[in-house]
């Protein structure tokens, strides 16, 4: 990780100061760095041996970065990782230009692989991740959206970067389909009970742990999973409650929708579907050589189930 943090450094040089200054302000917000750590630990497991592992653990970075910046502009966030966000600190244009740069600069880097297997997977990933932002666009303030069309969203939106870090690692170590493909289980998996965690500490988190303002997601109109099983457990006046809540986007309800969640038990259904997940990416590491960094990936799911920020 020190590695891809110098290399995070070096690529971020630019003759435009204020690119420069926009991108290292929000990844120096002290972020997880979980794609690149995930991408590095799947290479090193299935025995890769070379350097351009590093540059790629850093374009998902670049990547995973930008849709941040651009995300926190559509839903006009005032908050991220416990600061202001980029938009709030140097407004829309410059967090959506300077977004755009680093997707460019991350590509540039793709192609210095030259490995054409490497740039269909992260090409088609990055447009099924721009799928996934329009439809949620489309889906905000849908107080009828189920499981499925959830999961869908999600599956896009946020999971297809883990999904695609894991597959990566998997080609740079020249493993065979069968690993390649059990590399990408794993990462989907993973990515979609991070989601489905982060969409429970919504509604059982404080920001201060979180690094968001709490109920953000309530007031952009997102029907997260907490709140679509709330309204199928709850009583009609509930499900109406949290339903007009999502229509309207406003958070004056806020405190009455996270005691419906509660004691409907939503908030179990939603972690149990995150636990679910997470056994579906340990399964997917079935065939692995057994190393330090499988038994890393082995931890990981975990670590990411019980945490709160």
């Amino acid at each position: 990780m020190a590695a891809v943090d110098e290399v995070i450094a070096a690529r971020l040089t630019t003759n435009v100061p204020l690119i420069g200054q926009v991108a290292r302000y929000i990844i120096s917000a002290g972020g997880k760095r979980l794609r690149p750590a995930m991408l590095l630990l799947v290479a090193n497991a299935l025995g890769y041996q070379g350097r351009f592992h590093h540059e790629m653990a850093a374009v998902m970075e670049f990547i995973h970065t930008a849709t941040l910046l651009h995300d926190d502009v559509v839903d006009e966030s005032t908050m991220r990782r416990g600061r202001p966000t980029a938009n709030e600190s140097f407004g829309n244009p410059a967090s959506v230009l300077v977004g755009d740069f680093l997707h460019s600069r991350a590509f540039e880097m793709m192609v210095e692989t030259g490995n054409i297997r490497v740039m269909q997977v992260v090409a088609a990933a990055t447009n099924i991740i721009a799928e996934g932002e329009v439809q949620q666009l489309l889906n905000m303030h849908d107080a009828s959206l189920d499981e499925a069309g959830y999961l869908q969203v999600i599956r896009s939106k946020t999971a297809k970067l883990f999904e695609a870090s894991t597959q990566v690692g998997a080609i740079l170590a020249g493993a065979p389909e069968g690993l390649e493909q059990a590399a990408a289980t794993y990462g989907q998996a993973l990515g979609t009970a991070f989601q489905i965690i982060d969409d429970v500490l919504d509604y059982d988190g404080s920001a201060g742990e979180m690094g968001k303002n709490v109920g953000d997601d309530l007031r952009e109109g997102k029907s997260t999973l907490p709140l679509i099983v709330a309204m199928q457990r709850g009583t009609p006046e509930q499900a109406q409650t949290v339903r007009s809540a999502i229509e309207q986007g406003s958070t004056e309800q806020l405190a009455d929708v996270v005691a419906i969640v509660r004691s409907t038990g939503a908030m179990d259904v939603a972690r149990q579907a995150a636990h679910d997940e997470a056994r579906r990416a340990l399964l997917a590491l079935a065939n692995f050589p057994d190393n330090a960094y499988t038994a890393a990936l082995r931890e990981l799911p975990e670590q990411l189930l019980a945490r709160r920020s």
